[in-house]
């Protein structure tokens, strides 16, 4: 899996229908209007890491392969 930024992962969300709800500290919290989801993303100067990345793909409801498309 590629890596990628915070800022990345928030422009993918946003494509796949997220909204930026709020910042609570070093965390955007992302929310889907219509499935009621809420999904933090880390704001580190890192990339985020594989394992992380995983587990919001899979919040969000999407394969790597559509994360990587959207990219």
């Amino acid at each position: 899996m590629a890596s990628f930024k915070a800022r990345e992962v928030i422009q993918i969300l946003e494509k796949l229908g997220f909204v930026q709800k709020r910042q609570t500290g070093s965390h955007v919290i992302m929310y889907h209007p219509k499935r009621n989801k809420i999904i933090p993303v880390p704001m580190h100067t890192k990339d985020i890491k594989r394992g992380l990345m995983k587990a919001i793909i899979k919040q969000a409801e999407s394969t790597e392969i559509e994360f990587l498309k959207l990219k």
